[in-house]
């Protein structure tokens, strides 16, 4: 079953790179011969979407081109999938090292032992690994817990759109989502997505653990532009009040809050199971206190308590 699989993909793979123009799935069922023994529709379906899933997991560069009849087809493109020589010196193949041990979870660390594997062959210097010579409490990590992480980054890797249900931080219910990808990225321990939203005409940014339910991806060419630098850190830190240049005071119930506890000015420790604290405030600073509820009571300054009390009415109306 192994040999018949490594068979069916070489010449799946075979067939992408040797097109010069994209191939539909009609077409490739009728170039490979384990395509044609496939049966059902169905079976052949899911046996080709396997299969494109485990090329591009090795590395293969897939396109998914609609031409003018609305069918889709695909190619690799042999310049897209060629690289040149790799030469690394020990330093930097002990920082490679380093990153692959940042991913903990279970496909991405596949996908680097992989990537090292790789490079080892083509010559990549076996370097000490300083990292590992004394035994440190201090590991290099990343976590990804949101379901959407690993379907969101093939598409921004396959320039994919994709389609989601997304729940804003004021609202009760999610709503459908169309976006064009361009990058994720982590920032205080919670990952985000750039893209161009197609209903809204404009670049926005979401946040992984508000998504419900699968990802879907969609055929097509993307319809707006990729920037050269997407500033995600930027963007997501000016709607937290990272930009700040005034200060609010809340009260933050003990033992709650500690985001808002480790970018607190001052903070004053109260006898009533309450504590008082000044925070930066900056754009964006009501949608965050929200997402405490109950545990924070706004002070000062009147205009940021009254957008939080606006957001939390609007919450409970639904």
């Amino acid at each position: 079953m192994a040999i018949a699989k490594a068979e069916r993909l070489m010449n799946l793979a075979l067939c992408l790179l040797g097109t010069r123009r994209p191939l539909s799935k009609r077409e490739l069922r009728g170039s490979i011969e384990a395509y044609l023994e496939a049966g059902a529709d169905d079976a052949f379906n899911r046996m080709f979407e396997r299969d494109k899933d485990d090329l591009r997991e090795l590395g293969l560069i897939i396109e998914t081109v609609e031409n003018l009849e609305g069918e889709t087809g695909y190619l690799a493109r042999r310049d897209s999938n060629r690289l040149p020589p790799i030469t690394l010196d020990a330093e930097e193949a002990a920082a490679l090292g380093l990153a692959a041990k940042v991913w903990q979870q279970a496909r991405l660390a596949g996908a680097a032992s992989g990537a090292l594997q790789k490079l080892r062959a083509a010559g990549m210097p076996e370097a000490e690994d300083s990292y590992d010579v004394q035994p440190s409490a201090l590991e290099p990590r990343i976590p990804v817990h949101e379901a959407a992480f690993e379907p969101l980054m093939l598409a921004c890797r396959d320039r994919r759109p994709v389609v989601f249900d997304y729940r804003k931080a004021t609202a009760a219910r999610p709503e459908t989502r169309q976006v064009e990808p361009w990058t994720l990225e982590c920032w205080r321990g919670h990952w985000y997505l750039a893209g161009w939203d197609r209903d809204r005409g404009a670049e926005r940014v979401f946040r992984l653990s508000r998504i419900t339910g699968k990802v879907r991806s969609r055929a097509g060419a993307f319809t707006a532009p990729v920037p050269d630098a997407v500033t995600v850190r930027e963007t997501v830190e000016s709607w937290a009040g990272e930009t700040a240049t005034r200060s609010a005071r809340i009260r933050l119930r003990a033992g709650c809050g500690y985001p808002l506890r480790a970018r607190a000015q001052s903070v004053t420790q109260g006898a009533d199971g309450w504590d008082e604290l000044e925070i930066p405030y900056g754009h964006g600073l009501d949608a965050w206190l929200v997402e405490f509820g109950p545990d924070v009571v706004v002070l000062e300054p009147a205009d940021l308590r009254a957008d939080v009390v606006d957001r939390l009415r609007a919450v409970a109306k639904g």
